[in-house]
């Protein structure tokens, strides 16, 4: 073999070996692995930066979000279609460093990359026979790995439009609770108006459920947190940060008016969801409940008036304030990185599911423009937000 064919044959098996480490990380590994290297999630993230960007020019609504949400589907097919190609031009390149292990041998390197495609994806190539041992085994290993890659990709999207449904279902179904786009205060009102109780506890217990899964598939598998909401006024961050806000006022600003026990357990769960999320993300909290006290009296005003007893006084805020602010810049970090636009925290949430179709809607600046998040003052204080169309 000649000095051009070592290198040649180095080259194509680390091509082979990085793309079928990648294809195991990304989406046979069930779990995230600390510090290994991605290089198929930093493709995704700087993609979606200039996805972003053109997604968001458009000045209707419906528009934007029909751009931005063909992201994800589509980078799914993409990502398939890249490992396919890359293991083809590696195996080719392997291949045509070894030309005496085929009969006739290659003529040129075109020849090999027929060669390399038809064996992976199991196409007949019959002007060109491998006859050699190494050469061979190579063939039959690339078959296999062809098969093998597309029935895995087949498993996969399967499961992630498994953990869409799951996460969207408990999202849609949130909004007679709720309002669209949702709040947590709301929420208790809610409860409170229709003299059910048992629903907000339920509601906790569903939503920490909805917490845990969220965590494994969203971790697992990064790709679902660019798909997007179906639904107007929804976004499963805005819901979540929603659930947050029922909890936290349950265990802070309530007297005795709601179910403690699982609001503290959804606090938990939630809180470990924010906490990966960030870990994942490389944010950090910034120690501020993104709501300002005159909102937060509102809130504690509307509670009294739906029949609720509420605690008086600054201990309440200050306690809400802490547990408030684990979560909420976090949500709004990611919502910013999403193109998600924020949601009021309190005030009207008449169920309009079409409200704003092909009208202006504002979408955040993405994390990392050099613009800081500032919290916002008045009644349109963040807890998330809410995805148009």
């Amino acid at each position: 073999m000649s000095a051009l064919q070592i290198v040649e044959v180095a080259g194509g098996a680390l091509l082979v070996v990085f793309t079928l480490y990648d294809f195991f990380n990304a989406i046979v590994l069930p779990r995230p692995s600390v510090g290994r290297f991605a290089p198929s999630a930093l493709l995704i993230e700087r993609c979606w930066v200039l996805w972003r960007w053109l997604g968001t020019r458009s000045s209707q609504s419906n528009r934007r979000e029909g751009i931005l949400a063909v992201f994800g589907p589509l980078t799914v097919l993409a990502l398939l279609a890249l490992r396919l190609v890359v293991l083809i031009v590696g195996y080719a390149l392997v291949f045509d460093g070894m030309p005496g292990q085929f009969r006739p041998e290659p003529a040129h390197f075109g020849v090999t990359l027929y060669y390399s495609t038809g064996s992976l994806l199991s196409l007949s190539a019959s002007d060109i026979t491998a006859t050699g041992a190494i050469a061979r085994i190579l063939t039959s290993f690339e078959a296999a790995t062809g098969l093998a890659i597309i029935a895995v990709v087949i498993s996969f999207l399967f499961s992630i439009v498994t953990s869409f449904q799951r996460r969207e279902t408990a999202v849609v179904s949130l909004d007679a609770l709720a309002g669209a786009p949702p709040s947590g205060v709301q929420i208790l009102e809610a409860c409170a108006r229709h003299r059910m109780p048992q629903q907000l506890e339920k509601t906790f217990d569903e939503w920490r459920v909805w917490s845990a899964d969220v965590l494994e598939s969203h971790l697992a598998y990064p790709l679902l947190n660019f798909f997007r909401s179906s639904h107007d006024n929804e976004a499963w961050l805005n819901s979540f940060g929603a659930v947050m806000d029922a909890a936290v006022l349950v265990v802070t600003t309530l007297d005795g008016g709601g179910p403690v026990g699982p609001a503290h357990l959804m606090i938990k769960v939630g809180g470990h969801l924010v906490e990966d999320i960030s870990w994942r993300r490389h944010f950090k909290p910034d120690g501020l409940p993104w709501v300002e006290r005159d909102d937060y009296d509102e809130a504690r005003r509307r509670l009294s008036d739906a029949g609720y007893l509420v605690n008086e006084g600054d201990a309440p805020w200050e306690a809400f304030a802490r547990m408030r602010a684990v979560y909420a810049s976090p949500l709004i970090r990611m919502a910013r990185q999403l193109a998600v636009t924020p949601a009021p925290w309190i005030g009207d949430r008449s169920y309009l599911p079409h409200a704003g179709r092909g009208g202006a809607l504002r979408v955040p600046p993405p994390e990392g423009d050099g613009t800081p998040l500032t919290p916002p003052r008045g009644p349109t204080a963040a807890a998330g937000g809410a995805d148009r169309r």
